[in-house]
């Protein structure tokens, strides 16, 4: 390395240590009591001193809060963390300082692996660049990711939830009683509808209109069943009809198209096996059949023109 890259080097890494310093000495005393107010519980070990998994999220959160950025990209985002589960306040700022963390990291790795390569600070600009995008980009993909096998596993607990708001409507509890009920009972088999379930009765006990409750409670998931029970819940409760016949007759409508695109699945399978049997399989195939017999050929033909 030349002597202009060297101070370079050492400049920035003077500054990240005098930024570090800063935070940790000066920063971070100040900022205890709202971090410890805004992070959800279970990320610190004990009140009085964050752990490093909570400092680690202040900094990421410092970091988000500084940057950048429109109150419909923050709506959406938001939105987004709430079907992945997480409802904190600062879940959105965690986020986009985790994008930050997450770009400057790659964008490091491909300089110091352009440097490695080419020693020279004007090749590692390109690398640079794609470092930082593909950084910058790959915690949404991983949020999306998280938020479709979350929306899955809330499908898939769905119709037991309604057999256990069945049964509780049946015995004479009220919507709200059964709501908790159901929370409780999908605990072990189903947390993540559980936690649903009970962020609804939640909503329930601090909103004064049941309808208004239930329509927060739809705005919040982007899972499409969800919506439609809550679309159930607000038709009974509108018109006045029974509860119990209209959820058993849902849960009858969830199991009839899960086994419907079970089916479906079923049927695609001998379809997307064209390509690689005919791709990969097919080819062995001739090459096992076919190979013994072209060699004897081959060798026959050698030997009469060679004759």
């Amino acid at each position: 390395m030349s002597p202009t890259e060297v101070l370079v080097v050492f400049f920035i890494f003077v500054s990240v240590a005098v930024m570090a310093g800063g935070y940790v000495f000066v920063l971070r005393p100040s900022r205890s009591d709202r971090a410890a107010a805004e992070l959800p519980a279970g990320l610190s070990n004990s009140p009085g001193l964050p752990s490093a998994q909570t400092a680690l999220l202040d900094i990421f959160r410092l970091i988000g809060e500084a940057m950048p950025g429109g109150t419909n990209a923050r709506d959406e985002l938001r939105t987004m963390l709430q079907a992945a589960g997480y409802r904190w306040d600062s879940a959105s700022s965690v986020f986009l300082g985790i994008k930050c963390g997450s770009a400057l990291l790659f964008g490091t790795a491909a300089v110091w692996g352009a440097m490695l390569s080419y020693d020279s600070m004007s090749a590692a600009v390109v690398p640079a660049l794609m470092g930082l995008g593909f950084g910058y980009m790959l915690p949404d993909r991983v949020l999306e990711r998280m938020a479709s096998a979350r929306g899955e596993r809330l499908r898939k607990g769905l119709p037991a939830a309604l057999d256990l708001m069945v049964l509780s409507v049946e015995a004479g509890l009220g919507l709200d009683a059964a709501i908790l009920e159901t929370s409780r009972g999908l605990r072990a088999s189903h947390p993540d509808l559980a936690s649903e379930f009970t962020q609804l009765h939640l909503q329930l006990r601090a909103n004064a209109s049941r309808i208004e409750a239930v329509r927060n409670f739809a705005a919040g998931s982007r899972d499409g069943e969800l919506r439609r029970f809550a679309s159930l819940l607000i038709e009974t409760d509108r018109f006045g009809s029974s509860l119990g016949p209209a959820l058993r007759t849902h849960a009858k409508y969830l199991r009839t198209r899960s086994r419907q695109k079970a089916q479906e699945r079923a049927r695609k399978v001998s379809v997307k096996l064209i390509f690689p049997i005919f791709f990969l399989i097919f080819p062995s195939v001739i090459l096992v059949t076919l190979g013994p017999a072209v060699i004897l050929v081959m060798g026959q033909l050698k030997n009469i023109f060679g004759e």
